[in-house]
């Protein structure tokens, strides 16, 4: 009888062990699903604030480009003005200083050929040598 008491109590020990390392598996078991429950949620956090970040960007650069865009035709609008303005306001300026520089020109041979006139009604006209 002292065996069987020792095997019963081998056996019950046996028993004891083995659920107790069910029990432990049991708790990793919870433990990893737990864990990786926990790691899907953080990369789902992730990738919901990624998505948030890039149309964020994807807006900010739009609207980046759409100012450039603006400001491109607005400087390309005032250049083209400014370049305009100064063909017409250098073409009239050209014809009136040619104006009078001819002006100028014809007064100042009036003049000439008016003293040419008043020397030679005062001096007798050189003789030409032969």
């Amino acid at each position: 009888m002292k065996i069987t008491n020792v095997i019963t109590a081998l056996v019950a020990m046996t028993a004891l062990t083995a659920l107790g390392q069910e029990g432990a598996i049991q708790d990793v078991k919870r433990g990893a699903k737990k864990a990786g429950e926990t790691i899907k949620d953080g990369l789902e956090t992730a990738g919901e604030k990624t998505k948030e970040t890039a149309k964020t960007v994807g807006k900010k650069t739009k609207e980046t480009v759409e100012t450039v865009g603006e400001k491109t035709k607005e400087t390309g609008e005032t250049a083209a003005r400014k370049t305009k303005e100064a063909v017409n306001g250098t073409g009239g300026t050209t014809r009136k200083t040619h104006h009078k520089s001819r002006k100028s020109a014809s007064k100042a041979k009036a003049q000439t050929t008016e003293e040419q006139t008043n020397r030679g009604a005062d001096t007798a006209a050189p003789n030409p040598t032969p």
